[in-house]
């Protein structure tokens, strides 16, 4: 059975270590723990890999934010994978950094990656894991902050959380969203150290 694992970011350097591109930061991690490198193919960069018996295609879509729809509905058409076998992997302002939700569907919270592909695919109902980047910044600045690399104090709970957010895919792959779901849900966060 194959999956469609989609890590949201921006492509180009001066978005690689942004908050908004976590999607792809996990979805780098997956590969690595897997020594395989990513091909540059139609909307996105594309890899498959294998947990056991199931097959991933990791897409880390190479639209912008904005268009990820695109990428997502034309890779799950090429591979034929169905909605119940897509996961979306999300940054969060409104989770602590480093919190990480598993959702089985649910509303874009104004995210223009996750609009993008509920309107190419004509629903909210697929599966996303909602990685928190934490919401530290003054009113007005929430375009700013999103698109701000991480603060080297906070790189300690990203060491620790991705490769939890990496389980819980290949967790989900293996098991289902709802066995996931109660694995790892109610785990509680680390809080982030304050800087000094």
């Amino acid at each position: 059975m194959q999956f469609l694992i989609v890590g949201l970011g921006n492509i180009g350097d001066e978005y690689a270590e942004t908050r908004h591109n976590i999607g792809f930061k996990v979805l780098d991690a997956l590969a690595k723990a897997s020594n395989i490198i990513f091909d540059d193919r139609r909307y996105g960069f594309v890899q498959k890999m294998r947990v056991k018996n199931q097959q991933l295609v990791l897409l880390k879509p190479s639209t912008y934010m904005n268009l990820s729809g695109n990428a997502v509905r034309y890779w799950m058409q090429k591979e034929n994978i169905p909605l119940e076998n897509v996961l979306v992997v999300v940054d969060d302002i409104s989770l602590p950094l480093g919190a990480l939700r598993l959702r089985a569907g649910g509303s874009e919270a104004g995210h223009n990656g996750l609009r993008s592909i509920s309107q190419q695919l004509g629903t909210q109902q697929y599966a996303r894991l909602r990685f928190g980047i934490g919401n530290n910044y003054p009113r007005g600045m929430q375009a700013d902050y999103v698109l701000s690399p991480f603060l080297p104090e906070e790189n300690s709970v990203l060491q620790e959380s991705i490769p939890i957010a990496c389980d819980i895919i290949k967790t989900f792959a293996l098991s289902g969203i709802d066995f996931a779901m109660n694995q790892f849900n109610k785990r509680k966060s680390s809080p982030c150290p304050k800087p000094e």
